[in-house]
């Protein structure tokens, strides 16, 4: 039996690909088999696979585009490892990633089923700087080393300073990505939410506090986008979430505030703001967060209207008299 199964789902990444498989191919522990799950591409991804002569190396497509949870299934549907690690398409490895997982999660108890890590966020745009101090700097660091199981639960339905950095730096038991039935396919965003919330009610979660993923900056969803799928994780989890607000904690409008923030970002200011009227605002952290989002939608507002002016005096023509 193969050790780790590495699956790798893409969407039209042919261009950035090659980065991630290499640095799968480059890890110190050798004994892996990758999987990637081609959900329908329209580029050159099939080419870019069938380059490598690797026999670790494995490709699957599905016929139509089914979405990031669906093609993380198919992935696990195929996996032989003892162990399933998950790395989107954009992102990379550090070449011992797995190793020091791996050999994290057999030199503890079996209750430990699962174990992430550090990593380094690579930003772009003109305003990364600012978006960088906001994530890093002020109200503690995106990824704040928590281990343990159910009693984090909390802590993740809070989005209270407890984040896996995605699904780029999880390595989880076979077994119990199979007891679990692998992802919910109704989420099309928020996935890793989802999973991490039900992987705490399976096992601990232990991590390894090194750097050993980078991730890079992708297309942003839009505020709708955000707005469902934040909307269904509330749903999906309501006993949980009912629990922790007759507790006295703050659940929905934590959620909210984020989806707020989204629409700002994309010059939805009056939406924004009804969705900021029901949010929770209580950190120096968020109230930055806000302002950069209103400092994002103020732009986007000012270029949609330049946009539009171009257009009115192109379509304006001379008097031919």
């Amino acid at each position: 039996m193969t050790t780790v199964s590495v699956v790798v789902p893409t969407y039209n990444c042919a261009d950035v690909l090659p980065r991630t498989i290499e640095s799968v191919l480059a890890q110190t522990l050798s004994d892996l088999e990758l999987i990637v799950v081609d959900d329908a591409s329209t580029d050159e991804t099939e080419s870019v696979v069938s380059g490598y002569d690797d026999p670790r190396i494995r490709y699957v497509r599905h016929p139509t585009n089914r979405g990031g949870s669906a093609a993380r299934n198919t992935g696990i549907a195929n996996a032989r490892g003892t162990y399933v690690a998950f790395l989107d398409a954009d992102d990379e490895w550090y070449p011992r990633k797995l190793e020091r997982q791996v050999d994290c999660l057999t030199s503890r108890g079996d209750e430990w089923v699962a174990a992430y890590c550090g990593f380094d966020r690579i930003r772009n745009g003109r305003l990364s700087g600012l978006r960088g101090l906001i994530a890093t700097r002020v109200g503690g660091r995106e990824n704040t080393r928590k281990e343990g199981g159910a009693e984090l639960v909390a802590d993740s339905l809070l989005l209270r300073g407890f984040s896996t950095g995605g699904m780029s730096t999880l390595v989880v038991e076979r077994v119990v990505v199979d007891a679990m039935d692998g992802f919910d396919e109704s989420f099309q965003r928020r996935q890793d939410w989802e999973f991490r919330t039900r992987l705490l009610k399976r096992g601990k979660l232990a991590y390894v506090d090194e750097i050993l993923v980078r991730k890079h900056g992708s297309g942003k969803p839009s505020a709708e986008t955000v707005e469902r799928a934040s909307l269904h994780f509330l749903d999906t989890f309501a006993a949980d979430v009912a629990t922790l607000e007759q507790r006295g904690h703050v659940v929905v409008g934590r959620h909210l505030f984020e989806v707020a923030v989204r629409h700002y970002a994309d010059g939805n200011f009056r939406r924004g703001t009804s969705y900021l009227r029901r949010s929770h605002v209580t950190s120096v952290r968020q109230c930055l967060s806000l302002g950069f989002g209103l400092t994002l939608g103020v732009r986007t507002t000012l270029r949609r209207l330049a946009r539009r002016t171009l257009r009115g005096a192109s379509s304006i023509r001379p008097d031919p008299r």
